[in-house]
């Protein structure tokens, strides 16, 4: 039993390893198999990689015989290129060549002629001599006086026209910044009188005015100096006096006694010296306010004092303070477009009449009195000479001088500026009125902007539009042979027609 169980066993045991035997033979017949196929994988690879490999090649050398063949066309063509360059060069060396021969030999021929002309110029020379009795240097002498003398009057005509034209660009130039000045600065101008009507609220003041024997209004007179006039003027008093800050005072004075009510001459003294305080700080403002218009810092208080004062001066008529900010202002305008010092014209503008504040207590022109105050209140010195020059007191030295003496004669001559010259401006105008109305088909004229322009009125039924031009043309040749106007007048002719209907 035991024995069969053995045998058993190694029958298992022989089965066993003969089956892993051809398992074994089965698995190395795969991996040969396997291997067999991998290497016909590679082989394939092997020869498809040489096969591009070859055709790369193949590509490679064509591209490479390409390029061979371009370069060699190419250094072909440079070769080429520069055969015909170095043949250029050859000819044209062969032209530099020729020229050069050429030019020597036309040196050659002009240094002949120029040795032949030097032989006949001499020459000339001895024969002129000869027949002259004159040297070389005493004939060239005489030839530059006559060309001198010809010369001096030429040069002297250019010279005159020279100054002929500058003259003329200059005035040119000048009325052009004094018409642009005149058109940029307009202001009122405020006419100065020698009374002041004072208004009562009712007649009653006017015996209280006048007080028992008349105390009140003397001692109304002797604290102001000014005459007290009460007439027959229903509910008025006429302040007369030729100093406006006398009677500024009592017209002050009077006012603040009608508030009161009590007039008698111990309250008019009191009310007279509350009064004078009163203007007193009045001038001071007003001359502080002049300076501060027109940028001026650093003035004197007492010429601050003395600036306002010119508020209630007058001169031809015209309010002095007034006048003296317009100049200023003119003044720096006109400085300013020809290049001098704004500030001090303005400066020299507002204070050129200051002397007019006390021209009546000191003898003297008021443009000197004016630089002397200035020199002592501390002014600067070019500021003083430009005050004592613009009246030609001293002769003018500098740009401002002039600017400002400009700017005082624009401002003083504008219409109406001044009392005296109004009659005469409006009789002007009226003029220049009358010349278009002479015209026929005008039917009226208007002299406007102070006679800077005429405006026409025509009848449309008598003046057509050619007509119309040709009037305005006959005006102005009228205006300029009349010659009573200046600057320029433009004039303008208008025709209107109006057609009118009514539905009904």
């Amino acid at each position: 039993m035991a024995l069969g169980l053995g045998v058993l066993i190694a029958l298992a045991g022989v089965a066993y390893a003969y089956r892993l035997r051809e398992r074994a033979a089965a698995t190395r017949a795969e991996e040969v198999e396997r291997a067999r196929e991998e290497r016909s994988a590679a082989e394939r690879e092997r020869s498809s990689a040489l096969l591009a490999a070859r055709e790369e090649a193949h590509r490679l050398r064509s591209e490479a015989e390409a390029e061979v063949r371009e370069r060699r066309a190419e250094v072909a063509r440079v070769e080429q290129r520069l055969a015909q360059r170095e043949e250029s060069l050859e000819r044209r060396n062969r032209e530099v060549e020729q020229s050069e021969q050429r030019l020597s030999r036309r040196e050659e021929e002009l240094e002949q002629r120029r040795q032949a002309i030097e032989t006949e110029r001499e020459q000339v020379s001895r024969e002129l001599e000869r027949v002259s009795s004159m040297t070389q240097e005493e004939a060239r002498a005489e030839l530059l006086r006559g060309i001198e003398s010809e010369l001096d009057h030429e040069v002297a005509e250019r010279i005159r026209a020279a100054e002929h034209r500058v003259r003329e660009e200059a005035e040119e130039r000048s009325r052009e910044i004094l018409i642009s000045t005149m058109q940029r600065h307009a202001s009122e101008q405020t006419g100065e009188a020698a009374v002041t009507v004072m208004q009562l609220p009712n007649d009653d003041l006017k015996g209280r005015i006048i007080g028992r024997e008349g105390r009140n209004i003397r001692a109304l007179e002797a604290a102001t100096g000014i005459d007290v006039i009460v007439d027959e003027t229903p509910e008025a008093v006429v302040l007369s006096g030729f100093d406006p800050v006398r009677r500024e005072i009592a017209r002050l004075s009077l006012e603040r006694l009608f508030a009161d009510g009590r007039i008698h001459p111990a309250r008019i003294e009191e009310v007279v010296a509350k009064s004078r305080a009163e203007l007193s700080d009045r001038l001071r403002e007003e001359g502080e306010a002049a300076c501060q218009e027109l940028g001026i810092t650093g003035v004197h208080p007492e010429l601050v004092k003395l600036l306002g004062t010119l508020r209630y001066r007058s001169s031809y008529g015209a309010n002095v303070l007034a006048h003296s900010k317009d100049v200023a202002a003119i003044a720096g305008m006109i400085a300013a477009e020809v290049g001098g010092d704004v500030e001090q014209a303005r400066e020299v503008g507002l204070f050129h009449d200051i002397g007019l504040a006390v021209e009546q207590h000191v003898e003297g022109s008021h443009a000197v009195i004016g630089g002397e105050i200035l020199a002592r209140l501390g002014r600067p010195p070019a500021v003083v000479h430009a005050v004592r020059a613009h009246h030609y007191d001293e002769e003018p030295r500098s740009v401002t001088a002039f600017v400002v003496m400009a700017a005082d004669a624009i401002c003083a001559s504008r219409r109406g500026a001044r009392r005296e010259a109004l009659a005469a401006s409006i009789k002007r105008l009226e003029r220049l009125e009358q010349i278009a109305n002479e015209l026929p088909g005008v039917e009226r004229s208007f002299a406007i902007q102070a006679g800077k322009e005429l405006r026409v009125m025509v009848r449309p039924d008598e003046v057509d539009d050619d007509r119309a031009q040709i009037m305005a043309r006959e005006i102005a040749k009228r205006l300029h042979a009349e010659g009573s106007y200046a600057g320029r007048v433009k004039v303008v002719v208008l025709r209107e027609t109006r057609s009118v209907e009514y539905a009904r």
